[in-house]
């Protein structure tokens, strides 16, 4: 069985829900407590022991690319003045040479697209995917399990969870077979189904490992919803072939797609975080007392 060595990011899009804020730096760049978007994503695919990391880029990204390289002055600067442990905390962050990858989409034709312009980076061998506008949170990284689910199955694996039946329209849905090792046999694949047409209430995560056949389905994938090229479709052609497994994941997954999600995980790894946890707790007690005081109503009263 081969290894899953490497991961994609597909972090081309534009981030318009989060414009102006957006304008000029890139949505995966946006901060969850103190660190980007995208860096806890990273950090998950690292947990699982993955070695190479792969970036779909586009136009005005080059700043992804800054992040995860040295910067020699910074670094310099914390040495000097004796900020030892922020420096190591960096050095710990940061990729080894070699090891990060950079590749343009130049046309935005949807995740299907993306996953195949990193065609030639990832080669002919299993590989993961991690959309970066959602992050996990769990003691046990999402992919690391997923990896362990992998080596058990040697097949696709793709991360999922439950959601409110009423709300299954609005996701990738599965549909669910026999339990095998730690997940369970997926029967087909829908794509926001109509409502009462859902085969399950187990939706796509945005994490997948899969083989590298799923390259030549999307070279020739034809345009789906949105007139994009749907990497759920290249999926279902991949099925008649070779068979998929769900893994239930059980922690909080946050859409920081969405500035509502952005702004629960944001509240969310605050009170996660030792140093951040209490204070945070006070303080939004006391926003929802205030709230509550002037006569503002929130889901949370």
């Amino acid at each position: 069985m081969r290894k899953v060595r490497k991961a994609v990011f597909p972090v081309a899009g534009l981030g318009t829900r989060f414009l102006p804020a957006t304008k000029a730096i890139p949505k995966e760049m946006l901060t969850v407590v103190d660190r980007p978007v995208i860096q806890y994503v990273v950090d998950e695919a690292r947990e699982a022991g993955i070695e190479h990391f792969i970036f779909v880029t586009g136009r005005n990204k080059a700043v992804i690319e800054d992040h995860f390289d040295v910067q020699f002055e910074l670094y310099d600067t914390l040495a000097q003045r004796g900020k030892d442990q922020v420096l190591e905390r960096l050095q710990r962050l940061q990729p080894a040479p070699g090891q990060t990858s950079f590749t343009r989409q130049q046309v935005p034709l949807g995740l299907g697209h993306a996953v195949w312009c990193a065609r030639e980076l990832v080669g002919d061998e299993p590989f993961a995917l991690l959309l970066p506008d959602m992050i996990m949170q769990s003691q046990k990284s999402c992919m690391k399990d997923m990896v362990e689910l992998y080596e058990e199955t040697g097949n696709n694996i793709i991360a999922v969870q439950e959601c409110d039946p009423a709300e299954a329209h609005k996701y990738g849905i599965v549909g669910r077979g026999e339990d095998t090792h730690t997940g369970f046999r997926i029967t087909e694949m829908v794509e926001k189904p109509a409502k009462g047409t859902a085969p399950s209430n187990f939706y796509i995560n945005g994490r997948y490992i899969l083989q590298p056949e799923i390259f030549a389905i999307l070279e020739s994938q034809e345009r789906g919803a949105g007139n994009e090229i749907q990497l759920t479709d290249g999926m279902l052609k991949l099925m008649n072939k070779q068979s998929f497994f769900g893994y239930h994941y059980r922690g909080r997954t946050f859409d920081c797609g969405s500035p509502e999600g952005f702004v629960e995980a944001n509240v969310a790894f605050a009170l996660w975080r030792e140093g951040t946890d209490s204070s945070m707790a006070g303080v939004i007690r006391t926003l929802l007392d205030e709230f509550e005081r002037a006569g503002v109503k929130t889901s949370a009263v």
